[in-house]
């Protein structure tokens, strides 16, 4: 396997609105002057292209509680998720919503995969970007009780499987299965792979030995790791990661594997510049809190803050690479 190929990788919901309504009355005149003069004027939909429980989910309800706590918005946001097809229920419920500024989605990289996969009518172009808060990391995960605690006693072990080795992960062609299709390729190995609709859900399969491994985010196993569940292995990451200081990387043990996740906020397509100026001061303003960068720290998080354009450039030039190793399985 190359350098560059390693490198290249939510009746419910209207009673919820409709009570969180009453909330917008309680939050106080004190919110902070933003850089558009223009502020939402009713609840704003929180839609994440995700199940419940995993990373995606974790983080989108961390920000609404910030953005509660710290007052940044006169109006509540409502999280919404909208996982079906790897997230295709909420790409095109967002270009459906196109010109509406009382929308926006917590995204991950089945931003990209899932329209390069699937002909679902969606170009990610043509989406309002607002800013991207963090790359989330990945490492390699067995259950504390395997008797598993190298990567070449891991290694090892999957080859003695003889494909039977499970492997946990969000859905075929997400996140999960890129990274293990490059382990597959590295080493030589085959997993059955097992797919869940949560990072969360893959976590809890891994402690109750319904899987052999999973390659989660560390925040979808660090509680189950501090409480010896879980143990990790291997990061996917070019530095050790802070709160995992005593996991080596792969690069560490002779192998360039690298994958991140982007961590992004987008708006539906058509989005009033003036709209799309309030939620990137507002998630600014979020990603220089005090909570966020703890969170990040404690959680493995990486990344600078991207808003706009840029943020643009960056979703535009992920595509191709994902387009490329998603075209590099299929050889």
């Amino acid at each position: 396997m190359t350098n560059a190929f390693a490198r290249a990788f939510s009746r419910r919901h209207t009673l919820a609105l409709a009570a969180a309504a009453g909330f917008a009355a309680t939050m106080s005149s004190t919110v902070p002057a933003l850089a558009s003069d223009w502020e939402p004027n009713k609840p704003v939909e929180m839609v994440i292209m995700a199940g419940s429980g995993g990373g995606a989910d974790r983080l989108a309800r961390l920000f609404q509680a910030i953005i509660q706590e710290e007052k940044l918005s006169k109006m509540p946001l409502i999280p919404v998720n909208k996982g079906g097809g790897s997230g295709a229920e909420a790409l095109r419920y967002m270009v459906d919503k196109a010109g509406d500024p009382h929308i926006i989605m917590a995204t991950l990289n089945s931003y990209y995969t899932t329209p390069l996969r699937s002909d679902i009518g969606v170009d990610i172009e043509e989406f309002t970007p607002l800013a991207r808060m963090a790359l989330d990391t990945f490492v390699l995960w067995v259950n504390a009780d395997s008797g598993i605690t190298t990567l070449d006693e891991y290694v090892a072990a999957v080859k003695a499987a003889d494909g039977t080795f499970k492997m946990g992960g969000t859905g075929s062609g997400q996140e999960d299965s890129l990274v293990t299709a490059m382990m597959e390729r590295e080493f030589g190995l085959k997993f059955t792979y097992v797919p869940f609709n949560g990072g969360g859900a893959v976590a809890k399969a891994a402690v109750g030995g319904h899987i052999d491994s999973t390659v989660n985010n560390p925040s979808e196993a660090m509680g189950f790791y501090k409480a010896g569940k879980m143990l990790p292995i291997a990061a996917f990451t070019s530095e050790r990661i802070p709160s995992l200081p005593d996991v080596p990387t792969m690069a560490e043990l002779g192998h360039e594997l690298e994958y991140t996740m982007q961590r992004s906020f987008v708006a539906a397509p058509g989005m009033p510049a003036e709209a799309a100026s309030y939620y990137i001061s507002m998630l600014e303003t979020l990603s220089n809190s005090e909570r966020w960068q703890t969170y990040m720290a404690d959680n493995a998080l990486q990344g600078d803050f991207l808003a706009g354009e840029e943020l643009q450039a960056y979703f535009l030039a992920e595509r191709q690479k994902h387009a490329d190793l998603l075209g590099s399985m299929s050889n």
